[in-house]
């Protein structure tokens, strides 16, 4: 039996690239899009019509992200877009522009300061309403922004809508809604210290598993220093549950890619439990002195999902199929 259908009844968690880069202006689109060649899709391309973007030349730059998604340079479809949050005027120019150009290879959207489930799920539905519309054939996954006070308050309402892939956390701007009452160092090296940061990060990630969603952690503003960038990496990934993180310079990809993929002892391992459970019919095990059951095996099993969708070739996995593919 595959593993999917012994361990999860065939309903897999997400498993997403575990980088997500953001960029907003043309030379940096060009240069994301060119780095992902080289590397291949080991990260996630968000062209940013928000706050990374010029302001007051938002039709240009919509028009600018079409053309470069439906460009060649755009290799693997992993390219998705943050639009302008609901209330700007901007918003629907968005969809307008967008979607009807390139949402077939559009890989997500992104809808930043949203403030309830009830609000996400009326967008979704815009959202595919002006897509059915425009004869698209899929459903364009959704990823939300936490960063306000009621969008943390309803998040796992939130990570329940089932075209919700992904929720990221805002840490700016959830910050700055608390109006001085948090110190800035939370932005950056106290970020992991300060309790309403913690429980916001907590929250986020907590719901997300819940429903099976990734949880994207914030930026790391520390461009030129990699020891913090990766500090803060493992920290997210060891005490808080993130699978995945924003990038907002290209050097941070690599540093992303390599601390929060699985290492190739994670990998190893994992493939020999699981081909050990497979030849038990998934019953209990023992390996190397442990004692190894179902619930050991989904771990692993998102271990070898996770490697799967880095778009890392991993040697040791190229001779069991039934390991990486999916259930048929």
């Amino acid at each position: 039996m595959h593993p999917s259908q012994a361990l999860f009844d065939g309903k897999i968690p997400t498993a997403l690239a575990v980088c997500d880069h953001y960029c907003g202006t043309e030379p940096r689109m060009i240069k994301a899009l060119a780095l992902q060649k080289e590397l291949g899709p080991c990260f996630d391309i968000t062209f940013d019509c928000e706050d990374g973007a010029p302001v007051g030349e938002e039709k240009q730059h919509a028009q600018l992200v079409s053309k470069l998604i439906n460009s060649s340079d755009n290799l693997f479809n992993r390219v998705g877009v943050r639009v302008h949050d609901p209330l700007s005027s901007y918003f629907q120019q968005d969809l307008e522009m967008i979607i009807p150009e390139c949402g077939e290879r559009l890989s997500s959207i992104t809808i930043p300061k949203v403030e309830s489930a009830q609000q996400v799920n009326l967008l979704i539905q815009q959202i595919n309403s002006f897509a059915a519309e425009h004869g698209l054939t899929k459903s364009i996954p959704i990823h939300v922004l936490i960063e306000t006070h009621q969008a943390l308050d309803d998040v796992f309402a939130i990570a329940a809508l089932p075209q919700v892939e992904c929720l990221s956390f805002g840490l700016m701007d959830f910050i700055s809604a608390h109006h001085g009452a948090i110190p800035a160092s939370a932005m950056a090296e106290d970020q992991f210290k300060h309790p309403l940061v913690t429980r916001a990060m907590l929250e986020i990630s907590a719901a997300c598993h819940r429903y099976g969603k990734t949880p994207s952690h914030n930026v790391c503003t520390a461009i030129k220093h990699p020891d913090i960038l990766r500090n803060d990496c493992l920290t997210a990934k060891n005490l808080f549950g993130y699978t995945r993180k924003w990038s907002i310079h290209p050097e941070q990809i690599p540093v992303i890619v390599a601390t929060l993929n699985p290492q190739t002892h994670e990998i190893s391992l994992a493939r020999d439990i699981l081909y050990n459970a497979q030849q038990a019919n998934w019953g209990p095990i023992q390996f190397a002195g442990k004692l190894h059951d179902r619930a050991s095996y989904r771990y692993y099993w998102m271990i070898l999902q996770r490697a799967r969708h880095s778009g890392i070739n991993f040697p040791q996995l190229e001779q069991d199929e039934w390991l990486t593919n999916d259930a048929v």
